[in-house]
C-alpha cells in the first residue's frame, strides 16, 4: 500500500507543513521509505539524519528512521543540531550517501519539514515531485531478503563540526583577534549548543543570547531577516559596546548581522563584504547573487575584479549553480551564504559568522567601517501579496511579454527584473506559496516611488493589485 502526501507540503526546496494538520509521523515514515529507495537504487546505502529543536522534531525523526530502515537503508543519527551540522556529517563522511534534516527553519512553531541532500547535491524540485509519485504508488523497496532491514548507528559530530567551523580563521593567529568583542543570538534555535562550543574556542570576548534550545521560541521568533527579531541583539551590542553581533534562524543556515552602531547588514550587503575579501585572494572568481539582490552588490563584485552572476532565488538553486559554474562564493538576500573556496559549498550561518571575523581582519577594517562604506540605496522589503496558484506564473509571463513589446531592459531568469534610469524593480512568483513577490531599489525616494508605480501599472494591466502583505 502506498501513501498520499498532502500536495501542499511538497514544496520546491523541501517538504514542509503544519504538524497535526497536513504533516505527521505517517508522512515522515513514507518519506523514509521513498528516500531510502532512491538512495538504494542509486547504488547507495547509508542516510544521515538530524533534527532541529522543534517540539515535533523527535517524533518525526523516529518515524523517518523507521521508514528508512524498513526500505533497507542504514541510518546514521547525528541528533539535535543545526541543518549545516547535518550537511557536514554528509559531506565529511565517506560512507554516507544522502541526508535528511527535520526542521521547520524560521517558520511558526507548529510547522516542521524535511531538507534533503543526495550524493552531495541538493534534492529539490522534480526530485520532490518524484517522491510524491513514488509514495502514491507504494513504489518503495523492502529490506534485503538476506540482510533484512537497515541498521542504525548514532554518532556525535558536534565537536568535529565546531572544530571545522573554527578553521575559517586559519592563518590569522589568535593574537590578531584577541581584542574582538562580539554578540551572538541563537534565538533558542538548534544552533545554540554549537554557538556555545564555538565561542568557547574562538579568541576574543563573546556575549551569548538564548542558546538554550526551546521549540516554543520564548524570546523572539528565529528569523534574522526581520528587523524586529534583532532587537535583543542590537540592545546587547549597544549596552556592551561590542564590535558587532550575529543572529541565526531556527536551523542555523541563515545569518543576521548588526554592526557596532546597531545597523543591520542585510544578506546582499554581507555578500559584498565576503566578495571583497575572497577576490583579494582569488582574483577574477565568479560570485553569484540572487535576483533580489541590490545592484550595489553586483557593482561591488565587478569593482573588486570578480565576475558577478545573477541567479534564481532559493538555496537549492544557488547550490546547484555553484556546482555547475565552480563559483567559490554565492549568497542570497535572504542571508543564505555559500562558501566553496575553503568549505563545502553549503549554507552555514556559523561558518559565515567566522568568515566575517576573518574578512574584517584580512581587510583591516572593522565590521562597522565596512558597513559604513556601503552606498546608501533605498529599497523596499520584499512586497509579498497573495495571488492564486493558477494565476501567479501566468501574470508574470504577461508582464514579461509587455516588457518585450516595450523594448524594456530586463532579465527573466526568475520572474522579471527591470532596469530603468531610476533603478530596478522585480516581480516574481514564489515557488513555495500562492504569492507574488515584488521589490524595488533606487538612489532616491522619488525614484523608488516611480519604480513602485511601474510595478503597480504592470499588475493593473494584468487585472491585479498589491493587496495585504502575505507571510512567509
Amino acid at each position: 500500500m502506498g501513501h498520499r502526501f498532502d500536495p501542499t507540503i511538497l514544496r520546491e526546496y523541501d517538504i514542509r507543513g503544519v504538524v497535526g494538520r497536513d504533516l505527521g509521523p505517517e508522512d515522515a515514515h513514507a518519506l523514509g521509505r521513498c528516500f531510502a529507495t532512491v538512495v538504494r537504487r542509486a547504488g547507495g546505502r547509508k542516510v544521515a539524519v538530524g533534527y532541529d529543536g522543534r517540539l515535533s522534531s523527535p517524533m518525526l525523526e523516529t518515524a523517518l528512521v523507521e521508514g528508512l530502515t524498513a526500505s533497507g537503508a542504514d541510518v546514521l543519527r547525528v541528533g539535535l543540531g543545526p541543518t549545516p551540522m547535518l550537511y557536514y556529517a554528509e559531506a565529511s563522511a565517506e560512507d554516507v550517501d544522502g541526508a535528511i534534516q527535520i526542521t521547520g527553519s524560521h517558520n511558526p512553531v507548529d510547522h516542521n519539514g524535511f531538507k534533503m541532500v543526495l550524493g552531495g547535491r541538493p534534492f529539490f524540485g522534480p526530485d520532490i515531485v518524484r517522491l510524491g509519485e513514488m509514495a502514491a504508488k507504494g513504489d518503495w523497496d523492502r529490506g534485503d531478503i538476506e540482510m533484512g532491514e537497515g541498521g542504525v548507528e548514532s554518532r556525535d559530530v558536534l565537536d568535529a563540526y565546531v572544530s571545522r567551523i573554527a578553521q575559517g580563521l586559519a592563518g590569522l593567529g589568535t593574537q590578531a583577534l584577541s581584542d574582538l568583542r562580539m554578540g551572538w543570538d541563537a534565538g533558542n534555535g538548534a544552533a545554540g549548543p554549537a554557538v556555545e562550543r564555538l565561542t568557547g574556542i574562538l579568541p576574543g570576548e563573546h556575549h551569548l543570547l538564548f542558546t538554550q534550545v526551546d521549540g516554543t521560541f520564548p524570546n523572539h521568533h528565529p528569523d534574522p531577516t526581520e528587523d524586529a527579531n534583532l532587537a535583543h541583539l542590537k540592545a546587547l551590542v549597544a549596552e556592551r559596546k561590542l564590535d558587532f553581533g550575529v543572529a541565526f534562524d531556527g536551523d542555523g543556515d541563515r545569518i543576521g548581522v548588526v554592526d557596532g552602531l546597531g545597523r543591520v547588514i542585510w544578506g546582499d550587503q554581507l555578500l559584498g563584504i565576503f566578495a571583497e575579501d575572497l577576490l583579494a585572494r582569488m582574483p577574477g572568481a565568479t560570485v553569484i547573487g540572487d535576483v533580489k539582490a541590490s545592484g550595489a552588490l553586483f557593482d561591488t563584485i565587478a569593482r573588486h575584479g570578480g565576475q558577478p552572476l545573477m541567479w534564481k532565488s532559493g538555496h537549492s538553486h544557488m547550490k546547484a549553480k555553484m556546482h555547475e559554474t565552480g563559483a567559490p562564493l554565492a549568497g542570497e538576500t535572504s542571508a543564505h551564504v555559500f562558501f566553496a573556496d575553503d568549505f563545502y559549498g553549503f549554507d552555514d550561518a556559523l561558518y559565515a559568522a567566522v568568515r566575517l571575523i576573518a574578512a574584517s581582519a584580512r581587510l583591516g577594517r572593522s565590521v562597522t567601517q565596512l558597513r559604513g562604506a556601503m552606498p546608501e540605496m533605498l529599497n523596499t522589503p520584499e512586497l509579498r501579496f497573495q495571488v492564486s496558484e493558477s494565476r501567479k506564473f501566468a501574470a508574470v509571463e504577461e508582464v514579461r511579454e509587455r516588457l518585450v513589446a516595450a523594448g524594456a531592459e530586463f532579465v527573466d531568469i526568475d520572474g522579471v527584473r527591470v532596469t530603468t534610469p531610476q533603478g530596478w524593480w522585480l516581480l516574481r512568483a514564489s515557488n513555495t506559496q500562492d504569492v507574488l513577490v515584488a521589490r524595488a531599489e533606487s538612489a532616491t525616494a522619488e525614484g523608488l516611488a516611480a519604480l513602485i508605480a511601474q510595478i503597480d501599472e504592470q499588475l493593473a494591466a494584468s487585472g491585479l493589485r498589491r493587496g495585504p502583505q502575505a507571510g512567509h
